[in-house]
């Protein structure tokens, strides 16, 4: 459920400040405030406070909340592996370019990895606990979301200046 705010916010809250914005809304702009937004939020906050937190500071609650045993030593390497992409998404105010675009395909493999692991759980399993199947539409919606940004920048806004 929080993923899907969180994703949902990564849309809304750059369309607000396109909008309040005095600055010109030309395509590259758009496509560079939505980016970012997608990055800092889908990937910076999911990893290091959805991810990181949870998994490595309250491993048997995300566990139970998952549908998966607690007590599981893997949690603690998705915590580190959330965490460190986290930082990546972070770390996205303050460098771009390429970084954003290694950042958010990176990101953006995990999510559909992710997606189709929860997808499975779901229809082999039977696994219905919140945080499997509800993040079945947060993360795949992440993964294509960002695929599609990373292309538009790749497409009009960062390489448009190469030419």
């Amino acid at each position: 459920m929080i993923g899907l705010i969180v994703a949902l916010l990564s849309v809304l809250l750059p369309l607000a400040h396109l909008g309040f914005s005095s600055r010109p809304r030309t395509r590259t702009r758009v496509i560079h405030v939505l980016l970012l937004y997608a990055l800092v939020f889908n990937v910076g906050v999911i990893g290091l406070l959805f991810g990181f937190i949870p998994h490595v500071f309250f491993a048997d609650e995300a566990a139970r909340l998952i549908g998966w045993p607690p007590g599981s030593p893997f949690q603690f390497e998705v915590g580190i592996h959330d965490g460190a992409w986290g930082l990546l998404g972070f770390l996205s105010l303050w460098i771009g370019g390429s970084f954003w675009i290694a950042t958010g395909l990176g990101w953006s493999v995990f999510m559909l990895g992710a997606t189709y692991g929860h997808i499975y759980q779901t229809l082999h399993e039977g696994n219905y606990a919140p945080y499997n199947f509800l993040t079945i539409f947060s993360d795949g919606f992440i993964a294509v979301w960002l695929l599609v940004l990373l292309y538009l920048y790749c497409r009009w806004a960062e390489f448009q200046k190469r030419d």
